[in-house]
């Protein structure tokens, strides 16, 4: 199952609280103030690494909270500040406080972004010493740690992305060119969340069939438009199956469109797909009316090799380029 939104409640620490204590000797008491100050509470960062089905794990865990600062201590000792807490989301991640409106983005790997700052530790009673005041017994507690839910949102970033109509054969070609192993079918809808595959050291994603209308909602596409906003190339498949491949074609591009307008600037390449259900007639024809849109126009047929090393010949030297 793969998860790419959720809320999560995080909160970070709370302070220690500062003590009254006394300097003591033997026959003597109260020498003089000596309660330490408490320590800081954990701070919560967000940390990415490339695990895009982290957020599985998530699922059931819904709360992630960072330990308190220790009390203060006799004989002046400080509280021990207690450690941040990091919580690892995958790169790509955007992750939303949903208090006050603030958004992170996790573009690297490794790279702590601050979410929540700890509070800070109360004062013992011997900060409160003065000339007026010789034995204060003042003290304050520990501040409480920030805390927030978060709606955490996975928008992956890959190098290529496959987009099209449901059938259009994206996941027959992902899984013929990648060692991918995503479900196939010949009905609408086969893939229900986004497969990724591994291609010469570029990363494909299969992103669930569009639908007209699936900017507005419609279908199961627009709660994947997101996964393609941050690729580097658009590799929108089109099967000849199709009584118009121009009709098919303006689909696709008005819900990119009417979604982002960056994804209409991004580079794209078509592939008619399913070439082996047409002569070599039909197939020139196609790609003619094709490149009235694109100068980037391959084919594929998942049931020759040749055919889809060629494919894949072509489509590692343009992700080269990109």
């Amino acid at each position: 199952m793969f998860v790419d939104e959720l809320k999560l409640y995080l909160k970070a620490g709370d302070g220690g609280d500062g003590v009254v204590r006394w300097l003591q000797e033997k026959g003597k008491d109260k020498m003089g103030p000596a309660g330490g100050n408490g320590g800081n509470g954990g701070s919560v960062y967000a940390r990415g690494v490339r695990d895009p089905g982290l957020l599985f794990r998530y699922r059931h865990k819904k709360e992630f909270v960072a330990a308190s600062g220790q009390d203060g201590m006799k004989k002046n000792m400080y509280g021990k500040n207690a450690p941040d807490l990091i919580v690892d989301f995958p790169v790509g991640t955007v992750i939303t406080n949903l208090t006050d409106g603030s958004t992170y983005e996790i573009l690297k790997e490794d790279q702590p972004i601050l979410l929540l700052k700890g509070g800070r530790g109360g004062l013992g009673n011997k900060e409160f010493k003065s000339s007026v005041n010789r034995s204060p017994r003042e003290f304050t507690e520990g501040k409480p740690g920030e805390d927030a839910d978060f709606y955490i949102e996975l928008r992956l970033i890959v190098d290529a992305g496959l987009v099209g109509l449901p059938n259009a054969g994206k996941s027959s070609l992902l899984n013929s060119i990648t060692n991918s192993s995503a479900k196939v079918g010949g009905y609408e809808f086969t893939t229900l969340e986004p497969n990724l595959g591994s291609f010469y050291g570029y990363t494909i994603a299969d992103i669930p069939g569009l639908i007209e209308g699936a900017s507005q909602g419609k279908g199961l596409g627009y709660k994947f438009l997101r996964h393609i906003k941050r690729t580097k190339l658009i590799v929108h498949c089109i099967s000849l199956e199709n009584n118009s491949l121009t009709d098919t074609y303006n689909i696709i591009r008005k819900e990119l469109e009417s979604y982002d307008d960056e994804l209409a600037k991004k580079e794209e390449i078509i592939i008619l797909t399913k070439s082996d259900l047409v002569d070599k007639t039909t197939l020139d024809r196609g790609i003619k009316e094709m490149k009235k849109f694109n100068g980037n126009i391959l084919t594929a047929t998942v049931y020759d090799d040749k055919a889809v090393k060629k494919l894949a010949d072509a489509l590692v030297k343009i992700l080269k380029k990109t």
